[in-house]
């Protein structure tokens, strides 16, 4: 595997950091004062504090210090540096946020709204930690244990835990608080995926035509990616035809519908969304 150069480990660390100051102060304007709990750690600490008193940052900050903990002493070095990086800064921040802005009430007098940007930030943010092989901590820590010690579908038991909290919230804070948390979890659950395959939409070329040598230079010394040609025949013709595969991004993508175009106006090119790309210059594992 290529080491990351120093701009590289810089550029994701930053990224890193403003998405955990992001989410933090999003929990804690948003979510906290709403008493919104639609699943994770966060949920949980708001559950709690309607339960037994305190505030939901603190509770948040000693569950997922806990879980830390033990994801380091189970999991080891697989555990990861990033996580740990995220999960620290992201209790702090909300430590922080408490003697920064302390707050009396919700920070407007419209809760929709306010749920809206609370499940849409969590959302995107999520889906950048994900698109980096990160994450930030908390249920997370519980789904990398289960993954490696059990067969149990960890998607189906993070949903469950995090629908079970929902229900927790109609009997804590009652119906109205409820139905906000159970809306929250819809649309977080629908709109992370939604977020996720956008970062990573590609388009998939499949280019036939009878001048693929520019084409193929084109895509490796400019775009700088991989093509894989193979001969073909046309059905109508019978003209021998050159088939091109490959993928780019959505930049790139329209430029190289502009030069095969300029380069072979007889070409045919069939362009697919793919939001699932494995290998050397995209994502190098799931």
């Amino acid at each position: 595997m290529k080491k990351k150069t120093r701009k590289t480990i810089l550029k994701e660390y930053g990224i890193l950091t403003i998405g955990a100051v992001v989410v933090a102060l999003s929990e804690y304007l948003f979510k906290f004062p709403n008493h919104f709990s639609f699943g994770g750690v966060t949920g949980i600490a708001v559950i709690l504090s309607g339960m037994l008193g305190g505030t939901a940052s603190t509770y948040t900050f000693v569950i997922n210090l806990l879980l830390m903990v033990l994801g380091i002493v189970v999991l080891g070095k697989s555990f990861g540096l990033k996580t740990i990086y995220v999960t620290l800064l992201f209790n702090v921040t909300l430590e922080l946020a408490q003697y920064v802005y302390p707050m009396n009430g919700t920070l407007t007098e419209q809760p929709l709204l306010e749920l809206v940007f609370s499940f849409m930030i969590l959302a995107v943010v999520s889906a950048i930690f994900f698109n980096m092989d990160a994450s930030s901590g908390g249920t997370d820590v519980i789904a990398m244990i289960l993954k490696k010690y059990t067969s149990i579908s960890i998607g189906k038991a993070l949903l469950v835990t995090d629908f079970c909290i929902v229900l927790l919230s109609f009997y804590v804070y009652g119906a109205t608080v409820g139905l906000f948390s159970l809306a929250g979890f819809l649309a977080k659950s629908f709109f992370i995926d939604s977020v996720t395959e956008s970062l990573n939409m590609c388009k998939y070329f499949t280019i036939i035509s009878g001048n693929p040598r520019p084409i193929c230079e084109y895509i490796q010394r400019e775009l700088k990616h991989g093509a894989t040609i193979y001969g073909a025949e046309g059905g109508f013709t019978h003209e021998e035809k050159t088939v091109i595969m490959t993928v780019v991004n959505r930049e790139q993508a329209m430029m190289l519908r502009k030069f095969v175009r300029e380069t072979d106006e007889k070409a045919f090119m069939m362009i697919t969304n793919s939001s699932e790309i494995i290998g050397e210059g995209f994502r190098e594992s799931i």
